[in-house]
């Protein structure tokens, strides 16, 4: 009798047959595991469009990451539909983060 694999070790399988680098693999695992247990544990296939919007609305707006950040967990995410469930996810309406980024150039620092 043959196990069945685990939704993560699946995301790593599809991660490495398209050769992303490890950093991305754990990155990737990283957020989708998040994203995951944002939503009590409930199956990304019973999810859609309004959890995504809803878990990237959180990160922006109450756990304050960076918009780099948020693009990351949008990238695993998308990653997560399209290449390991096979599903296609339409544009998506989220707060965006604002968090300011610091420059500092010869000791005074602006914002960018």
């Amino acid at each position: 009798m043959e196990k069945k694999k685990k939704l993560l070790d699946i995301i790593r399988d599809k991660i490495r047959l398209k050769h992303y680098s490890y950093s991305t693999e754990k990155t990737y695992t990283h957020w989708i595991k998040h994203y995951i247990f944002f939503h009590n544990k409930k199956h990304p296939v019973e999810m859609g469009k309004v959890e995504i919007e809803s878990f990237l609305t959180f990160l922006a707006t109450k756990k304050r990451v960076s918009p780099t950040t948020q693009n990351q967990v949008f990238s695993a995410i998308l990653f997560l539909y399209r290449e390991v469930l096979g599903v296609c996810i339409f544009l998506l309406y989220m707060k965006r983060s604002t968090q300011k980024q610091l420059l500092k150039l010869h000791g005074n620092t602006f914002f960018q």
